[in-house]
């Protein structure tokens, strides 16, 4: 059957025939006004043979012209033009286009024939009419008024919602733009062409970025290399276009590489339709500027015509390259609607069509694709091959995973106003049943949900949270964070399943209930049922007061275990509790719900005071506390009364059903005013019941009752102001920057990419955002009540330690090399919210460690890996134990046998202690999969181009062979054969051979960045120092280190080891060596001191040799951290330093925070890593004058500096200048001083007789003198020989590689 050639139609039909169609070719080409363009549209409709072409509206215009009624079809292509009124080139091309489709099918053309019988093609001539008809022609730089807008003055390119936006736009001056988006919501685009005017280039997805720079920020969208060929397939066609240089008036200079832009790139443009497309559609689209004069002369018409038509064709027939196919029910054959179709490794996923048809966009290449639909098993076709042309098939056949209900034929059909579905299940679940239901959920809906746990409870089961989200498992810059946390007393059970039903009613009405769908779209909500699952198993139904099963299994009430603002703690930090503050550390939320039972109200902040007595206890925003609870309890008519358990309670009252926390009862230790005091999160307390846990058959009222007030209280999130934090020089986000509003004394921070949230009522404010070495930004905002005000404060640095602001800021240094480009954005991506779950983990080949290996197995398993992968890796002895086994050392890199002192070096080391072998075989796990991923894992490749990765599986071979397996306290093997535990000998005057292999052939080569060295007995991460020290240089750095492990890591950051013997609060799961087992002769202490290479040591379990069994879980809880440690060795600070004719300067003392030293080596180059932040820089050498610069260092990227030294010009001091004309006036008084004396003394010669003086006859004596005075030299010179140059501790902390 033959596809349709659709004509979209934007104004009133006139009458029309097919006489007109031939005037109309006949006649010169021109622009054809209202009736006119209805008339020839109709035509073509109507004189094209049956089923090829149809005519419609979309909608209307302002002015009421009609825009008509979409035709099902796949794939579909869809052109517009004339967005912008004075801009029309793109009516008469696409009215020719239609024209020349329609006359080369019917004369049986191969290639029309191809594309019509297989592609439908929408063609929207003019989306703006209104604009049209006010536009000039001959007017190339848009200067005839209104003519580029609609009627009510609306850019139309300019009216979408935005990713990067504030809140949603206000549609309602532009119904040319909801009639599009209401019909794109109806239909499966794949692809699209937006036709413009005013230069002659193709632009891009994303047209803008967060920061709305006005341009020169390449703003990168997941398809990037789709976006790219889809223009080029355009530029490349295009006379002028493909030669990059449109020679513009006014803007000859402009050039565009290959005919193609990134739009934001170009210049940025928030609510464009491009985006909108790709964001919130299937669909491809790509912006097309065909003409450097935006309406030009009719005049010039054919020849446009010529320059474009063989680009709109091969445009239109890109939409079938990729991957096509069908998602199908294994069973019954029918296709699934809205399946989700997922690429790994491109987070972009499409949905297939009603038929369960969908069409993907990929350029050539090998990808893994999955299809997941609800109710069914996720399925995954791996290695599929696309090639150039033709999409690649790929049928999915889904095994359905629970029973679909069949719908019962007599019921009534549904109305034609939508109603939302609602949770039918309402029941008592217990963690098993929770556990299963919240799996469900998560697998059904993959494409908005992410279920995770914090940590578990004292016995051990999950604190399971379910994250909702239109991008699952990432933070997006921009988008508020929301948590509700329910069943906190294990017997009010209220909240635990009105959170699961409110799981239930997210994910069933996401995409077809609008206010559902925005929420989920527009915020990123986290649900975690049941913050104390062991109370609940212990309580009872029925329940109306009691307190069995109210806390947690070691009997603390968790509303009581917080830290306190007014009395310290005494009571012990239980796993729940610390399981939640580390959870709230780790996410920026803005607004959370802690559901409760036993009354019916909602409780602010704050819950006591320092008198701990039942009194008003206001917070610095008890106004914004109010509203919020307002907010909820509006929606509960029964709360709102106020009055809710008068059986229980007569004389409890409670205005608007709200009450500030202390004046209700005082509760020390409450979790809401931890909330507020410790993050930027606003937290109330709601009670949802007079009964503590309700019988079964009550939960639908308690649905009926609440479900309106949570829906209601989640979208206070978008309240009061957010923003971003920017810096003027980079315009990057400023992460932890500070926003305080006046006479609010409590202060909110900003994020990663310096976006932030402050929750206010309406009113005027002035709102002051700084941060450390910046200046700070004072802005006078007014809030209204209908959504959050963006306020943007852009910051610029300042120093107070630099003098007239005269030392430069450096950040990342802009290189046009297209390979560190990209790998710096590798290194961006991989630093994002699961980057390197979604580039390294997820599409690789894993391997999985199953066995211990003794010292002969792990040398043939090096050697293996070594001739196998020799390209990639070098083998290599650093010197042999005491027994004589010898000390392995595999190098992994591209170039594993050549110095490149420009590449990051890292080690990684384990075995010092023989009894913890653990570290052992995770190491040798690594090393195999880095070598199995290369070629295969594109992010892997890279990663080891540019980095040299150094493994040491072993350092104590002798102890490992006398550890015994399944021994988990047991000393044996952890020293070496003398008895001497190596962790303790790196001072030694006497070392073992072992100590002395690790530092002369590791340690003082100085040519690491990094060292991560792998232990044993517990579950933490150490730094420097394990001596006592007073003061740590740099500590800031070494725990960011340390706390990136950690991290990564899914249990080690709750700061809960749970080994025997050890404290169970280790925050974080960071702490400094000395804090937590002080030894002096330490590897990282030695390494930080002599080697100059920061090193952290990870505890991987609190066993020292578990069982081979437990080794596969192991390798999977610490190989993300070991790859973050790769990812990390790539940021910091990288420098160079030269001089001014370019000649690299080694050995030049670079001086970091005026404490921390570190050195060029070979080549000029130096590296340390430094955390995020400003940092000092002095450089000196001899010979050159001393420089100072700033470095802004940040989370995901290298700060690259470049040093250019200057001749030292003072001497002595003082200045060269000064110093050569005293010395000339000195040299010029000897000279005068010379001569007289001679001449006096020629007059005094004279008188002799003889006329001469005789000569010195002691010539030995005057000769011993000399000798003498030269041996002294020279023994001088020895005795500075042998002094021992070694910067002390204090002078230094650790440098990069040499």
């Amino acid at each position: 059957m033959a596809g349709r050639l659709v004509l979209w139609l934007l104004l009133g039909l006139g009458p029309a025939g097919g006489a007109h169609i031939k005037k109309a070719e006949a006649e010169a080409p021109r622009y054809l006004h209202a009736a006119e363009l209805g008339a020839a549209l109709r035509a073509l409709a109507e004189g094209a043979p049956p089923g090829l072409a149809r005519l419609f509206s979309i909608g209307q215009s302002v002015e009421g012209r009609p825009l008509g009624a979409p035709i099902p079809g796949r794939p579909q292509v869809k052109l517009v033009g004339n967005m912008h009124g004075d801009e029309p080139l793109g009516r008469p091309l696409l009215l020719r286009l239609a024209r020349e489709l329609l006359a080369a099918w019917a004369r049986g053309d191969a290639r029309a024939g191809r594309l019509l019988n297989a592609t439908d093609l929408y063609l929207l001539p003019s989306l703006n009419p209104d604009g049209f008809e006010r536009a000039r022609e001959g007017d190339c730089g848009g200067s005839a008024p209104g003519g580029r807008e609609n009627s009510r003055g609306k850019d139309l390119n300019r009216s979408f919602p935005d990713q990067f936006g504030a809140a949603q736009p206000d549609l309602g001056p532009v119904p040319e733009v909801r009639a599009l988006i209401a019909w794109m919501q109806r239909n499966k685009f794949v692809l699209s062409g937006n036709l413009h005017g005013g230069s002659v280039v193709a632009s891009y997805p994303y047209d803008d970025s967060p920061m709305h720079k006005p341009n020169g920020i390449y703003s990168k969208s997941a398809d990037d290399e789709v976006f790219k060929y889809l223009a080029k397939a355009y530029a490349s066609n295009h006379p002028i276009m493909k030669t990059g240089t449109p020679n513009c008036p006014g803007e000859q200079f402009e050039t565009f590489k290959d005919g193609i832009t990134n739009g934001a790139h170009w210049y940025d443009v928030e609510g464009g339709m491009q985006d909108y497309n790709y964001v919130w559609a299937n669909c491809f689209e790509i912006t097309l500027e065909l003409s450097c004069c935006k309406y030009p002369m009719a005049s010039q018409l054919q020849q446009e015509w010529e320059n474009n038509r063989e680009s709109l064709l091969t445009f239109i027939e890109k939409v079938h390259m990729g991957v096509k196919g069908f998602v199908r029910d294994l069973v019954t054959g029918s296709g699934l609607a809205n399946a989700t179709i997922a690429v790994a490794g491109i987070d972009h996923n499409i949905t297939a069509g009603r038929f369960g048809d969908y069409h993907r966009l990929l350029v050539p290449g090998t990808y893994n694709i999955t299809a997941a639909v609800m109710g069914y098993v996720p399925m995954t076709v791996e290695n599929i091959e696309v090639k150039e042309g033709a999409a690649t098939g790929v049928d999915f056949s889904m095994q359905p995973a629970v029973l679909v209900p069949v719908p019962d034929p007599t019921a009534a059909s549904p109305t034609s106003l939508h109603q939302p579905l609602q949770p039918e299940d309402f029941r008592h679940h217990h963690f098993p049943d929770m556990e299963i239901f919240l799996r469900r959920y998560a697998s059904e809906y993959t494409n908005i949900t992410r279920l995770y746990s914090v940590g578990k409870s004292v016995e051990q089961r999950e604190l399971y949270v379910m994250e909702i989200s239109d991008n699952p498992g990432i933070h997006e810059p921009g988008e508020p964070e929301f948590k509700y946390v329910g069943n906190m007393h294990g017997n009010e059970v209220i909240g635990r399943e009105l959170l699961l039903n409110l799981i239930d009613y997210l994910c069933k009405n996401f995409g077809t209930d609008p206010e559902v769908t925005e929420l989920v779209l527009n915020t990123r909500i986290h649900i975690m049922p049941s913050m104390n699952p062991d109370g609940y198993e212990k309580s009872q139904e029925g329940d109306r007061s009691s307190t069995v099963g109210r806390n947690n299994s070691n009997n603390y009430d968790l509303n009581r275990n917080f830290p306190d603002q007014f009395l310290p703690m005494t009571d012990p930090l239980q796993p729940e509790t610390l399981a939640v503050m580390n959870w709230l550390r780790a996410f920026p939320f803005v607004l959370s719900a802690n559901l409760h039972g036993g009354s019916l109200v909602v409780n602010y902040p704050f819950d006591d005071d320092e008198k701990g007595i039942a009194i008003y206890s206001k917070s610095p925003d008890d106004g914004v506390f109010q509203q919020l609870a307002l907010s909820y309890s509006k929606e509960n008519t029964q709360m709102y009364q106020g009055s809710p358990c008068k059986d229980m309670y007569p004389n409890e009252y409670f205005p608007h059903g709200i009450t500030n926390g202390a004046h209700w009862y005082n509760v020390q230790g409450g979790m809401q005013d931890w909330n507020y005091l410790n993050t930027n999160c606003f937290e109330v307390t709601i009670e949802l019941g007079c009964v503590k846990y309700p019988n079964a058959e009550d939960l639908p009222k308690y649905w009926e009752e609440n479900h309106r007030s949570l829906l209601q209280f989640i979208k206070q999130v978008h309240q009061g102001v957010k923003g971003f934090v920017l810096d003027a020089t980079s315009r990057r986000g400023i992460s932890n920057a500070t926003i305080s509003v006046a006479d609010i004394d409590h202060p909110v921070t900003s994020y990663k990419a310096g976006d932030y949230w402050r929750l206010l009522v309406p009113g005027s404010y002035k709102i002051t955002a700084s941060a450390r070495g910046y200046n700070p930004l004072t802005r006078t905002v007014t809030v209204g009540d209908r959504g959050a005000v963006q306020v943007n404060f852009t910051l610029s640095r300042t120093d107070s330690k630099v003098e007239e602001g005269k030392i430069p800021v450096l950040t990342n240094e802009d290189t046009s090399d297209p390979s560190t480009k990209e790998f710096e954005t590798l290194i961006k991506d991989l630093s994002a919210e699961n980057g390197l779950e979604r580039l390294v983990l997820t599409p690789s080949v894993d391997v999985s460690p199953y066995r211990y290996r003794p010292y002969k197995d792990l040398s043939d398993f090096l050697r293996a890996l070594h001739l196998n992968y020799p390209q990639i890796t070098n083998l290599t002895n650093l010197g042999h134990s005491v027994e004589y086994r010898q000390m392995w050392s595999l190098e992994i890199s591209n170039k594993p046998n050549q110095s490149e002192p420009e590449e990051p070096k890292i080690r990684f080391v384990a075995g010092i202690h023989g009894n913890a072998p653990v570290g052992t075989e995770l190491l040798l796990a690594l090393a195999e999969f880095l070598c199995v991923n290369y070629k295969k894992n594109a992010a892997i490749t890279k990663l080891i181009d540019r980095t040299r990765i150094v493994i040491v599986p072993s350092l104590n071979p002798d102890g490992r062979e006398t550890a015994q397996e399944r021994d988990c306290t047991s000393k044996t093997g952890q020293t070496n054969a003398h008895g001497k535990d190596l962790d303790t000998d790196f001072t030694s005057k006497t070392r073992e051979p072992e100590t002395k292999a690790i530092i002369e052939n590791l340690i003082l080569k100085r040519d690491f960045s990094l060292s991560v060295a792998l232990d044993g007995g517990s579950l933490l991460v150490t730094y420097p120092y394990d001596k006592p020290v007073q003061t740590v240089e740099n500590k800031e750095t070494l725990r960011h280190l340390a706390t990136l492990y950690a991290n990564n890591h899914p249990s080690m950051h709750l700061g809960q080891p749970g080994c025997k013997n050890e404290s169970d609060n280790i925050p974080g799961g960071v702490i400094r060596g000395a804090e937590w087992h002080s030894h002096l002769g330490s590897m990282k202490d030695f390494s930080v001191t002599f080697g100059h290479c920061p090193e952290i040591t990870v505890y991987t379990s609190c066993c020292y040799f578990p069982s081979a069994g437990q080794l596969p879980n192991l390798w999977t809880e610490n190989k993300k951290s070991l790859l973050s440690m790769v990812v990390e060795v790539h940021k910091g600070v990288h420098g160079f330093v030269q001089d001014k004719s370019g000649k690299p300067v080694s050995k030049a003392v670079i001086v970091l925070n005026e404490g921390v030293r570190v050195y060029t080596k070979e080549g000029g180059y130096f590296h340390v890593l430094l955390a995020p932040g400003l940092h000092n820089i002095s450089a000196t050498a001899e010979g050159y004058q001393q420089k100072h610069v700033l470095v802004s260092v940040r989370h995901d990227a290298a700060s690259s500096v470049v040093i250019v030294f200057d001749m030292d010009n003072r001497i002595f001091g003082l200045s060269r200048e000064l110093v050569v004309t005293v010395a000339g006036a000195t040299m010029s008084a000897m000279v005068l001083t010379a001569c007289i004396i001679w001449c006096v003394c020629s007059i005094k010669s004279n008188r002799h007789k003889d006329g001469f003086h005789r000569l010195r006859q002691h010539n030995d004596d005057y000769e011993d003198e000399i000798r003498m005075m030269s041996t002294g030299s020279k023994k001088s010179l020895l005795s500075h020989e042998f002094q021992d140059e070694t910067d002390t501790e204090e002078e230094t902390l650790y440098s990069s590689k040499h």
